[in-house]
């Protein structure tokens, strides 16, 4: 179990994210100048260098993305010619994939991000590159959700890669691509010129998310615990029938794999944050704003308590709380994570992941009156980033191009590198762990500043 330092501060932190931005410059420079885009996305790290992988394009926009907060905080135009320029060049393919769930990742990092630091003033405002920016997000929006299985009328979830009949929790966070093209006044089209809302479409695919992949220790199998998560969840398409849970990247359907329980720890207090901005009149179709508001709320508690339980002392969760090794560790949640045991790896980016999730819950409660709960999930969120903006998670080595180490991809299908003399993956970064440390590291440095929250919708 997290064991929550209530002393923490962002103005604590500030020193360690000024750190993490240094080097962050150095390594986004370095790939950079060394990246060939012919080779594709570069996904993950072996000895210290980018590779890619094939199997969805799934990170590009976290490369351009990176770029773009290195320049908000920084204010080096070097960084934002490196992430406006490339969203330019190799972004529009992404904004129209029909393929993948990933749109909220790809598009929200680059096309969303610029047209947010716009709005605040932090690029010159340009009407021309504003219609761009928007365009990209309101055709992403609906993209995304064309991608749609239905269940009910009532229920439905914008299908994974995987196909029709595949719901991943990583989609979660992809739904800020429907939430900015419905913010933007955009509709997805239908046979006949039916207009289709995106809001509904986020609402249905988050309940069928909150129902299907999220256990609340009511009964539902022999493996339900409350807070834990399926990574995919298995529907019969000819009814609209739940099958199954099941996993791509975790160990097995009746354990949770940490980074698919981060994404929903983090897309749905994210979520929220947007959600209470709308009128009360766009909820009314789908039974009002406070039983959306609560269900939203139900599962991001959920899933944050099974975290801090579930997590060592320090934050940093190994790759899926069922992993067979783990026997071999003992009483490994009441001691600091080992990155380099010889059992099993850990996962910093589910961790950065998590932080932010953790700090948006605890934000929540606090502005809603509830200061007691708002402190313990705040306060989680910064000591976890307190483990991973220090060393041995922290890159410090210059020559290395990854920023947060100890990040795993798919454990199951082998591809993460396996140091000599080593058993388990260590000592690698990944492009979205990367991006995440760096989006965490944004949020307390406004913190830190008493700046207004980052908040994905504010363009």
């Amino acid at each position: 179990m997290i064991q929550i330092n209530h002393q923490l501060t962002p103005a604590a932190l500030l020193p360690a994210v000024n750190r993490l931005f240094t080097l962050s410059g150095e390594k986004i420079r370095r790939l950079q100048k060394r990246w060939d885009a012919a080779k594709g996305t570069p996904v993950f790290t072996i000895k210290g260098e980018y590779t890619s992988r094939g199997w969805t394009e799934w990170t590009q926009g976290f490369q351009f993305g990176a770029a773009i907060y290195q320049y908000e905080i920084t204010r080096d135009e070097t960084f934002l010619e490196i992430g406006r320029r490339n969203t330019v060049d190799f972004m529009a393919s992404h904004v129209t994939h029909i393929g993948v769930h990933d749109h909220g990742f790809n598009n929200v990092s680059t096309y969303g991000n610029l047209l947010r630091l716009m709005k605040a003033g932090l690029i010159p405002f340009n009407e021309w590159e504003k219609n761009f920016y928007e365009l990209a997000l309101k055709a992403s929006g609906a993209v995304q959700a064309s991608r749609w299985t239905k269940l009910t009328p009532e229920l439905g979830y914008i299908a994974s890669f995987n196909g029709p009949q595949s719901l991943f929790a990583d989609t979660i966070r992809s739904l800020r691509s429907l939430a900015l093209g419905h913010q933007l006044g955009h509709k997805l089209m239908g046979e006949m010129d039916r207009p289709i809302s995106l809001l509904e479409r986020l609402l249905q695919h988050s309940e069928a998310t909150a129902r299907y992949a999220v256990y609340y220790g009511e009964g539902r199998d022999a493996y339900d615990v409350r807070g834990r998560t399926a990574h995919e969840s298995i529907f019969n398409v000819n009814d609209g029938a739940y099958r199954c849970p099941n996993s791509q990247q975790g160990y097995s359907p009746f354990s949770t794999w940490t980074r698919g329980l981060a994404w929903i720890l983090c897309g749905y207090p994210e979520e929220i944050e947007f959600l209470e901005t709308l009128p009360d009149a766009e909820f009314e179709p789908y039974g009002g704003k406070k039983k959306i508001l609560a269900r939203f709320l139900d599962v991001a508690e959920a899933v944050a308590d099974f975290y801090i339980q579930y997590t060592p002392i320090d934050g940093v969760p190994y790759w899926d709380t069922g992993a067979p090794g783990l026997a071999h560790l003992g009483n490994y949640l009441e001691r600091t994570a080992e990155p380099f045991n010889e059992h099993e790896p850990v996962d910093s980016s589910a961790a950065a992941i998590a932080a932010q999730g953790l700090l948006r819950l605890g934000n929540y409660f606090k502005r809603t009156g509830q200061a007691e709960k708002g402190a313990r999930y705040y306060q989680a969120g910064l000591t976890v980033a307190q483990t991973l903006f220090q060393e041995p998670y922290l890159s410090v080595d210059v020559k290395h191009e990854g920023l947060l180490l100890h990040s795993v991809y798919h454990r199951p299908n082998g591809w993460d590198y396996i140091p000599p003399g080593r058993k388990v993956p260590c000592g690698e970064a990944s492009m979205w762990g990367d991006y995440h440390a760096r989006e965490l590291a944004v949020i307390l440095h406004r913190a830190a500043k008493d700046q207004p929250d980052l908040r994905f919708f504010d363009i």
